[in-house]
This record gives C-alpha cells, structure tokens and sequence, in this order.
C-alpha cells in the first residue's frame, strides 16, 4: 500500500484535486502501513470496556506487536476487551472516526495533517513507525543511493507516488525535466527488465524485494529528505479532551506488545501467524527484523515506542505546505498533534532501539 497523503501526485491541478480527495475521503485504500479505528463501548458485565479495532487494511506485520499484546492478555490488564478487525481496499478511514462511530484512528503523519488542512478536526498522538517504510529501489548498475543520482534516470513511481518525487525534486533544486518518470504496476519487473533504473516499494514488502535479488540499494523517502511518521494514533480533537485516559491504556498495552515482540520475535511472529493463518510464516520471520527497525530507533530508545519529535512533523507540516498539500487551512503543529499520551505512559513504554 503507498502513502496516499506522502505520495499521491499532484501533476497539474487535476491531480492534485484527486491528491486531496484520496487523501481526506478514501485514504485507506492507499495508506502506509495499515489504518485502523477503534470504537469504544460501555463497560461488560466483567467490567471491561470493549474496543474493536477496525483496520482498513487486511491485518499484518504492521500489527504484530498489537496482535501480540492482545494475545498476551495486555488491552485486558488495562481493562480493555479488544477486538481486531481486518479491513479490505474499499475500506474508509476517515467517515468512522468523524461520525463518532470510531473513538481511535491509525494512519500515516502524513494523511492526518492533509485531512486536518482539508479542515477535519484530526489530531496525532502517538506514532507506531517512526519512518515511512516507502522507498526508491536500485541494482548496482545503476545506483540511487541519494536524490543526485536520480537525475539522467528513468524512475518507476506507483500511481500515487508522484506528490513525494515533487517534493524531493523540490526540497533538492531538482529540475524535474531531469529525470523520466513512468508508471509501474504492481510489482517490479520494469527494474528488472532495465525499462527503469529504480521502482518504488516498501521495504516491508520482502517477498517483491526478494526477486529483484540480494543486492538491492534502497533510498526511502525519509532518506531523501521527505520526512514523517507511519501508522500514527489519531483522533477528533473532541474525542481527545474526553478520553485519554481510554487512549493511555490503549497505547500502554500497544507498547507491551511492541516491546515483546522487539525482544522475542520468532515467537511474535508465531502467534501472529497462529492467530492468522493465512500470513506466510516463513515471509514473517524473513520481514519481522525490518519492521522492528521501522518501530524502533534512536528516538524510541531514548523516549519509548510510539514517540513523535513535534520538531519533526513541523518540518512535515512546511514541507507539505510548499508542495500545496492543503486545501484550505495549514495545519498549526498544536492543534494537530499532541504528547499528553506519550507523557502520561512515559514510565511504561519500552526504551528500545
């Protein structure tokens, strides 16, 4: 899946009309990672509150720490009966979360600040990856290790992915006239048959990056300068001033389950594979060290998975707004993001990276 607010194109005002609505209306069906809502109800006859969890997109290894805590009986410790849902490509992500049905939401920094630009009262409270997992893919005959070196190519873009080319053209004075860009399809092969000299992918996805071969070179959209978060916690800004108490327990847990799986992740992978039988086990255990990098890093080493530096997504903020990714509002970084939640579970989320 591609990052829909991060990727879409913007090649003339069509396209950035259709950027917009993808991203405020449909964003599921083109998100990073995978999006998810969450709807709370009263407490059970047990006393727990039961959440079901409504991802847009069919459940993976971008949720194995969340199906680890659920299995390990974490949500239930924090008094939360969850439930996980599995979504489809039609699936919507923003409907639920602004009608009430839904009091949580995932998608990527980026989607949430376009549809918060797009006047949807959105917020971010805590980032699952700490890195869009979106990348420009190479063979050794023809590196791109920076965005130099694309120039003189011939790039192969997703069908959305030309917005985060504009913005590297842009945030490196590259005239785009530099470069040849083409669209691929749903797999790789113009890399392989030389019709291209780099395809985009993620790097999650170890099944396609295994059949260019082993020696790859990979240039994520982070690493050249398109910075942001994946698979962040979002919700209305009403629903936050209500309920974060709901949300700290919720990320509480999720944390658990991220750590556990961080330190013991042959086994994670098992009881997420046991709990969804149709994951291939051995792609899970050849995928689950590059999803631990994505969750993981120097910044949740220090402060605990699920953080966010607000520096950073006010980078996010100016780079979106001189690619004109709002419709009719900038997004002012405290009014669409905040660290309440983060602060509140600081002692319990793991330090690891």
């Amino acid at each position: 899946m591609t990052d829909t607010a991060n990727q879409a194109g913007i090649a003339g005002r069509t396209n950035r009309r259709d950027f917009l609505r993808l991203s405020t209306g449909a964003i599921a069906a083109a998100s990073l990672g995978t999006g998810a809502f969450v709807t709370i109800g009263r407490a059970n006859a047990a006393g727990a509150t039961p959440v079901q969890i409504q991802y847009d997109w069919l459940i993976g290894n971008g949720q194995i720490g969340d199906i680890v805590a659920l299995k390990k009986g974490w949500f239930a410790e924090e008094g939360l009966e969850v439930t996980l849902g599995g979504g489809g490509p039609n699936a919507q992500t923003l409907p639920p979360l602004l009608t009430g049905q839904a009091l949580m939401g995932q998608m990527t920094s980026s989607q949430t600040l376009v549809a918060h630009g797009a006047g949807r009262p959105v917020m971010l409270f805590a980032c699952g990856y700490q890195y869009s997992p979106y990348a420009y893919v190479s063979l050794p005959r023809s590196p791109i290790r920076t965005p130099q070196d694309m120039v003189g190519k011939t790039i192969a873009v997703n069908p959305n992915g030309r917005f985060t080319l504009q913005l590297i053209q842009n945030l490196h004075g590259i005239d785009p006239a530099s470069m040849k860009v083409i669209t691929q399809g749903a797999d790789m092969t113009a890399l392989l048959v030389g019709q291209a000299d780099a395809v985009t992918g993620f790097l999650t996805n170890t099944s396609a990056l295994a059949a260019l071969g082993p020696d790859i070179i990979t240039m994520t959209s982070e690493d050249a300068g398109v910075v942001g978060y994946a698979n962040a916690y979002i919700c209305t800004q009403d629903a936050f001033a209500e309920n974060q108490e709901i949300y700290a327990k919720f990320i509480r847990a999720c944390g658990k389950g991220w750590g556990w799986t961080f330190e013991n992740r042959k086994e994670a992978v098992d009881i997420m594979c046991d709990a969804y039988p149709n994951l291939d086990r051995t792609v899970e255990h050849a995928t689950v060290d590059t999803v631990m990098k994505i969750a993981f890093g120097p910044d949740t080493k220090a402060n605990g998975w699920g953080w966010f530096e607000p520096a950073k997504l006010q980078k996010q903020i100016d780079l979106f707004a001189s690619g004109k990714a709002f419709e009719t509002r900038t997004p002012l970084l405290a009014d669409v993001a905040s660290q309440a939640i983060l602060q509140a579970t600081a002692a319990d989320r793991p330090k690891l990276g």
